[in-house]
């Protein structure tokens, strides 16, 4: 028995288990390295796509892709799709979330399975563009948030139903006591003990939002409409052979999704495991 209280055998264990995670670790940066190296080389150099580091450092890629690939319009777009369309299905979703939980009738059950049922079911685009279309939404920018804020409700609901079910009654019940309204009620006391949910409904909405790429493709026919995921698409098209500059247009796309994981990652787990706790 070692100083831990671990058996030799037990310690040897977790070693191989603490190796395996670090070389599976090491394989799924790869791409990301290679990503980072290929943004800093020139174009010669990084015809190769080597796994190798640049002979010289050259930032000035990234101001090319910024100027030519117009990443200034397509950030300012991706930010107001994503931030509307997260707050837009965060507040509906805790509504919905608030109201099935607490009236469970046969009518409430129905319909949140049959919302919920929208996590699997795949999209009917055919249907969807004439919807849009009726609509006069197509190719518009509150279209998009809309079907972004559709798109992701059911999981939202999914995500805080549980969270809610954990939250009394009791505390309804006292509030109603104290001539508390049902508006007040949910935006005084429900909402303020949704926190954790609300942030990791916040969290995971916008990365989703942030990272779309089919629904702004089929629905947005203007370019400068066009969130930041269209604009590595149409840049891939023009510079397909400069791959240091495809590199550092992805780098800037993707980076302000990775700093915001990081950022915001214990709020995911947390808020997480405490809604699967009771559903």
């Amino acid at each position: 028995m070692s100083r831990t209280g671990r058996p030799p055998q037990a310690r040897g264990v977790g070693v191989v288990k603490n190796v395996i995670a670090w070389a599976l670790s090491a394989v799924m940066l790869i791409p990301l390295l290679l990503i980072v190296f290929t943004a800093f080389k020139s174009d010669d150099d990084a015809q190769s796509m080597s796994f190798t580091l640049p002979k010289q450092w050259d930032p000035s890629t990234f101001l090319t892709v910024i100027q030519q690939g117009k990443l200034a319009d397509g950030f300012l777009n991706s930010m107001l799709y994503s931030t509307a369309g997260t707050l837009l299905t965060v507040l509906l979703a805790a509504m919905a979330a608030y109201m099935f939980s607490r009236r469970r009738t046969r009518l409430n059950n129905v319909l949140y399975m049959f919302l919920v049922m929208g996590i699997v079911l795949p999209i009917n685009y055919v249907a969807l563009m004439k919807v849009m279309q009726i609509f006069g939404l197509n190719n518009t920018r509150l279209g998009i948030v809309l079907l972004y804020s559709a798109i992701q409700l059911p999981f939202m609901v999914f995500l805080m139903y549980g969270f809610v079910a954990r939250i009394p009654q009791e505390l309804d019940e006292a509030a109603v006591i104290d001539g508390c309204g049902p508006i007040r009620l949910f935006f005084s006391i429900i909402l303020p003990l949704m926190t954790p949910a609300l942030v990791t409904a916040t969290v995971l909405c916008f990365l989703n939002m942030w990272n779309e790429f089919v629904l702004p493709l089929y629905f947005l026919n203007s370019t400068d409409k066009w969130p930041m995921t269209l604009a590595v698409y149409n840049f891939f098209g023009k510079y397909e052979t400069q791959w240091n500059l495809v590199a550092a247009d992805v780098l800037l796309t993707s980076l302000p999704v990775v700093v915001m994981y990081l950022v915001c990652q214990k709020y995911i787990v947390g808020g997480q495991t405490a809604g699967a706790v009771k559903g």
